[in-house]
């Protein structure tokens, strides 16, 4: 039996689904929602013909649905990306990353011209930062960047294990309480071996799609 969340996030998966036209080519990110978007795609053959995948699991799958997988760089760009987010406030400004695919994921929201991110209400905040702030990093800058980390209010746990697609190392930042998300994402972007910050401030999302128990609501 399906939890109440995973019920939220199939209801905000359906109402991405109905903003794509037919036959198109869009973003598509990674995580546990967007895992149910792509199962929606293959109940809706045809409905997405073409896909840039932000990891390579959502590749995979999308694969597996016959979808084809394009390289960015075959494009001029992008007119939807649809990705789920670790926390979200009523800015639209995301934590993203608990799923090690946060530089890809910015990469192509960077690329689209719309950015359409579907959440279950959970996952909605007041205050960004409940959530450990993942960051990708040069392996060989992780204790540096740990270090510089500590400066910032919160505490750095490298997330052992993992690597990501991009062959780097992810620190977790638990206990920060980000009150100016885009400022904190500025800041960490200047650390020297800082290949991506998880925050999602400076390009937030053009539209929350929230899944809940009563429906959808947008924001």
């Amino acid at each position: 039996m399906a939890t109440q969340a995973e019920g939220n996030k199939e209801r905000a998966a359906r109402a991405a689904l109905e903003l794509i036209p037919q036959g198109a080519t869009i973003g598509v990110g990674t995580g546990s929602t967007v895992n149910c978007f792509i199962d929606q795609l293959m109940a809706h053959p045809g409905r997405v013909r073409r896909a840039v995948s932000s990891s390579e699991a959502s590749s995979a799958r999308l694969r597996a649905v016959g979808i084809e997988v394009l390289d960015l760089n075959e494009l001029k760009g992008l007119d939807l990306y649809i990705d789920g987010a670790d926390e979200a406030n009523a800015a639209r400004q995301l934590i993203k990353g608990g799923g090690g695919a946060l530089t890809r994921e910015k990469i192509v929201a960077a690329a689209a011209e719309r950015f359409v991110c579907i959440i279950d209400e959970g996952k909605l905040v007041p205050t960004l930062g409940r959530f450990p702030l993942p960051i990708e990093v040069i392996p060989m800058a992780r204790q540096l960047v740990a270090r510089r980390l500590e400066g910032f209010g919160g505490q750095p746990v490298w997330r052992k294990g993992c690597v990501t697609d991009n062959g780097n190392h992810i620190l977790d930042i638990h206990g920060l309480n980000i009150s100016d998300p885009p400022a904190l994402e500025r800041r960490l972007d200047e650390l020297a071996g800082v290949v991506t910050v998880g925050l999602f401030a400076l390009r937030p999302a053009d539209l929350l799609l929230i899944g809940a128990a009563h429906g959808v609501s947008r924001r």
